[in-house]
């Protein structure tokens, strides 16, 4: 019998830049895998377990990233 791992949206912060790894529907809308702002999300896809988190980014992107937010 395999772990389940239970997710909820308050693993995450809103801006958080997640990962929706599987289609997600909803009766408004479908969600394509790819990358998405976490409050974006409808709550079944963190309860489904659809969602992951993105590795931290290292190295010289790191640096990129951090100057083109400021």
């Amino acid at each position: 019998m395999g772990l389940e791992r239970k997710m909820w949206r308050g693993m995450f912060t809103p801006g958080e830049v997640v990962e929706l790894r599987q289609m997600c529907f909803t009766p408004g809308r479908v969600f394509e895998p790819g990358k998405y702002i976490a409050g974006e999300l409808p709550d079944v896809a963190f309860e489904m377990g659809l969602v992951e988190q993105l590795p931290p980014v290292k190295g010289k992107n790191a640096q990129i990233e951090d100057s083109e937010t400021s």
